[in-house]
């Protein structure tokens, strides 16, 4: 494989991501190419197929940098998975997961000067994998996972809309079967509504949200909203390189793998898995 800082890049953007607007193409472009990279094809996903590796190595590519958010780059990410040029993960997204993972910070100028200057490694970070598949930043499971349709109804404008999906979150969310951790014996008898697998140096921390009261609900729910979990109440449950999770009444599990909605069996192994391709870092794991 050539040298990837001397060969052809491709970008790849999504106009929907948080970060987006009508000119994050050429802003992006401009920046790579004013630190000395040739950016010889943009990709708009979902337009545009993602690319894949026969037609990266056909093209003599050895960077493809990203510039979107965490759903998109975790679907790229997988897409790539066994090839053998480098991405680069830049903050194209609300929360911007992964970037803050692999940088520790959602500055892109910053960033694109320290890969320029050499000051980047290529890794292989430890994600979670379960049945509904790879997580790369981050993964959600249990009933309070549908607040996202809410979060969607929001970005969609609808009023009416956002406020059905808002009760009907609340509901599900207090009267879904809890999530049950095994082995864990600090764990809350009923379960959570919510457990939160977050992958890092050693192993994956999982944290169980739960609320007491209609009000914790309600805190939860506005934190689950601005995917700023950890406001709610929750219980440190300490770290694991595998783990089962079982749902109360032994229905399917509600995912959200980087921000995008699955779902796995009760009783499915969430476990460590390294990444399937390399990923340029520019700080350490958190």
């Amino acid at each position: 494989m050539p040298d990837p800082a001397r060969t052809p890049c491709w970008l790849v953007v999504n106009p929907a991501s948080g970060s987006n607007d009508s000119n994050s193409a050429q802003k992006v472009t401009d920046a790579l190419e004013a630190r000395g990279w040739d950016v010889a094809r943009v990709i708009a996903f979902p337009d545009d197929d993602l690319p894949d590796p026969a037609a990266l190595d056909a093209a003599g590519v050895g960077l493809v940098a990203v510039y979107t958010g965490d759903g998109t780059i975790n679907a790229l990410v997988n897409h790539l998975a066994g090839w053998g040029g480098q991405v680069l993960v830049l903050p194209g997204g609300t929360m911007n997961l992964m970037p803050l993972r692999l940088h520790r910070t959602s500055d892109l100028g910053a960033i694109l000067d320290i890969v320029a200057a050499g000051g980047a490694l290529a890794r292989r970070p430890a994600c979670v994998r379960c049945p509904g598949g790879l997580a790369l930043a981050g993964l959600l499971v249990g009933p309070g996972t549908v607040w996202n349709r809410v979060r969607e109804s929001m970005r969609s404008g609808g009023i009416a809309e956002t406020a059905k999906e808002a009760i009907n979150a609340l509901r599900d969310t207090a009267t879904g079967p809890g999530v049950l951790v095994a082995d864990r014996r600090a764990s809350r008898e009923g379960g959570y509504p919510l457990v939160e697998l977050t992958p890092g140096e050693h192993g994956f921390q999982i944290l169980g949200y739960y609320a007491e009261d209609p009000l914790d609900y309600t805190a939860q729910a506005w934190a689950t909203l601005r995917h700023r979990f950890r406001e709610g109440p929750h219980d440190k449950l300490g770290l694991a390189e595998t783990i089962v999770l079982e749902s109360l009444d032994g229905s399917p599990l509600g995912c959200l793998i980087d921000g995008e909605p699955a779902e796995c069996p009760s009783g499915a192994t969430f476990a460590v898995e390294p990444c399937g391709v390399d990923l340029l870092a520019t700080a350490h794991d958190s």
